[in-house]
């Protein structure tokens, strides 16, 4: 499967933890906002997790095949949002 957010077979997992109301989890909300239906649309049998615990620092684990876990800290990371058109009434 190709397309945005399409995980490979072996990826059985993905957990994102991170506080509700911190500045610092900030970025890692958004972006599960935006791309979680698009993630588990072409996704589907992939368990997708969000767990919210306050004074959390966001993290994200992978678990795949034969129980092998990867994490990687998300603090300092942005998501930047791609900018929406202007209208311009010059054209």
């Amino acid at each position: 499967m190709s397309g945005k957010y399409a995980f490979t077979q072996t990826l059985k997992e993905v957990r994102f933890l991170f506080c509700q109301t911190s500045e610092h989890s900030g970025a890692t909300r958004s972006f599960i906002q935006r791309a979680y239906p698009t993630m588990k649309k072409n996704n589907p049998h992939t368990p997708i997790m969000i767990r919210e615990a306050a004074g959390t620092q966001p993290r994200i684990y992978a678990r795949y095949e034969y129980g092998q876990e990867k994490s990687e800290s998300l603090a300092g990371k942005s998501y930047r949002l791609t900018p929406r058109p202007q209208f311009n009434p010059n054209i």
